[in-house]
C-alpha cells in the first residue's frame, strides 16, 4: 500500500512538472528570431560582423540589424510565434526579445499572438504595447503612423506620464513623435488588406480570422450609417492627406499596393480623418 501511494505521489509530481515546464518556457523572453521570408535585397549584420545577405532560416539575435532595400520584404518569427514583417527601406533590430522591438526607420507589421506575453515596439520617441494584436507602425524622423487591425494596442511616449492612447481595431494614430499623442482616426481595414504589401506579399497571418471579423464589423457600421466613406487617403509613406474623387480612388485600388482609405464617423458632429500605407 505504501509503495502504491509513493508511486502515485511520484507520478503526480512528474505530471505537475511537465505542466509547469512548458509554461515556464513560454513565459521566458525570446532572445532570437528566425528569418521566415525574404524578398529581393535583405541584409543582416551587427557591430561585430559585416552585413551580408539574409536567407530563410537565418537566426537573428539581439542587436542584429535587419535592413531591406528597394522593393524588398522580410519576415521574422520569434519562438513565441510573434511575427514581424518588414516593408521596403526598413531598418529593424530588437533586444530583450519581443519586449523591445526597435523600428529605426521604415515600416513593420507585428502580429503578437494571444498566447505570447506581448511585445513593445519603439519608433523614435513613441512606443506601442501590443498583445493578442495585429498592428502596423511606420516611422521616419519627424513622422509616425500606428494602425491596429485587430485587438487593442496602446501608443505612448515613454517618459511622458499620461501621454498615451488606446487604439482599437480600424483606428490609427499619426503625427510627430516629438509632439503629444493625438486621438485616433478611423481607417478602412478592408482597403488595407486588399492593397498592402504586408498582406499581398506574404502568406495569411494567424490572426486573419480576427481581422476579417473586424472588417465585417466595419461593414455593419457602414450599413447602419454610423461609419461612412470619405475621399481622404494617404498614399505611401508620410502623413500627407489627399482628397480625391471616387474614380481616382477606384483607380488607385487597382494600381497601388499602399493605399488605405480613411473613414468618417457620423455621430455627435464628430469628424475623423486620414489613413495610411
Amino acid at each position: 500500500m505504501n509503495r502504491q501511494l509513493t508511486l502515485l505521489v511520484f507520478i503526480t509530481s512528474i505530471a505537475s512538472i511537465a505542466a509547469w515546464f512548458p509554461s515556464r518556457l513560454n513565459a521566458a523572453p525570446t532572445n532570437e528570431a528566425r528569418v521566415t521570408r525574404v524578398k529581393n535585397h535583405v541584409q543582416i549584420g551587427d557591430s561585430k560582423n559585416a552585413a551580408r545577405g539574409a536567407s530563410v532560416n537565418d537566426i537573428v539575435r539581439e542587436e542584429t540589424l535587419l535592413r531591406t532595400g528597394t522593393e524588398s520584404r522580410a519576415e521574422l518569427t520569434f519562438s513565441d510565434e510573434t511575427v514581424v514583417r518588414l516593408a521596403a527601406h526598413t531598418a529593424f533590430d530588437f533586444d530583450r526579445g519581443t519586449h523591445c522591438l526597435n523600428l529605426k526607420d521604415g515600416a513593420v507589421l507585428v502580429q503578437a499572438p494571444r498566447e505570447a506575453r506581448g511585445a513593445t515596439i519603439h519608433a523614435g520617441d513613441v512606443a506601442a504595447a501590443v498583445a493578442g494584436t495585429t498592428v502596423m507602425i511606420e516611422y521616419h524622423p519627424g513622422v509616425y503612423k500606428f494602425l491596429v487591425l485587430e485587438g487593442t494596442g496602446r501608443l505612448y511616449r515613454p517618459g511622458h506620464v499620461g501621454d498615451s492612447v488606446l487604439v482599437a481595431p480600424g483606428q490609427m494614430v499619426f503625427g510627430n513623435p516629438e509632439a503629444a499623442v493625438s486621438d485616433p482616426v478611423d481607417v478602412d481595414i478592408a482597403r488595407f488588406m486588399q492593397t498592402s504589401g504586408f498582406i499581398k506579399d506574404f502568406p495569411p497571418l494567424r490572426s486573419e480570422k480576427s481581422i476579417v471579423a473586424e472588417t465585417r464589423k466595419q461593414q455593419h457600421e457602414k450599413s447602419n450609417k454610423t461609419l461612412r466613406d470619405t475621399n481622404l487617403v494617404i498614399f505611401g509613406g508620410g502623413t500627407q492627406v489627399s482628397a480625391i474623387s471616387q474614380e481616382q480612388t477606384d483607380m488607385a485600388v487597382r494600381t497601388s499596393t499602399d493605399l488605405l482609405a480613411p473613414r468618417r464617423v457620423s455621430s455627435a458632429n464628430r469628424n475623423t480623418a486620414p489613413a495610411l500605407p
